[in-house]
C-alpha cells in the first residue's frame, strides 16, 4: 500500500527515500520513478513522452521502464560545477 499525504486537499503519493529506491526490483514504472523525484503523474508522463524525465525512459508498447540503478545515480551523484561562461570583450561590437 502507498503512503498518501494530503496536499490542499488532494492525496499524492509521498517521495520515496534513497533506502526505499535501494530495494526497489532493477527495472520499476514511470509512476514509482515519480515518486523517488517527487513528480506528479500528468508531469512524470510528459517529460516521458518528451523525452525529458530526469532519467533514460524505455517504453515497450504501452508501458514506460525505467532502470533503478539510473534514478539512483541521478540522486546521489554530484554535478561539476559548471564552467563560467566566457566574458564578452570589452569595446568590441558585436
Amino acid at each position: 500500500m502507498t503512503a498518501l499525504a494530503t496536499n490542499q486537499g488532494t492525496l499524492m503519493p509521498t517521495p520515496l527515500t534513497l533506502d526505499e529506491i535501494r530495494r526497489l526490483p532493477a527495472a520499476i514504472d514511470l509512476m514509482t520513478a515519480a515518486r523517488a523525484f517527487n513528480l506528479g503523474r500528468t508531469l512524470a508522463y510528459t517529460l516521458a513522452r518528451e523525452g525529458r524525465f530526469p532519467v533514460p525512459v524505455q517504453r515497450h508498447s504501452r508501458v514506460y521502464r525505467l532502470h533503478t540503478t539510473d534514478i539512483l545515480n541521478a540522486l546521489t551523484t554530484t554535478d561539476s560545477p559548471a564552467r563560467p561562461l566566457p566574458r564578452p570583450q570589452e569595446g568590441r561590437m558585436g
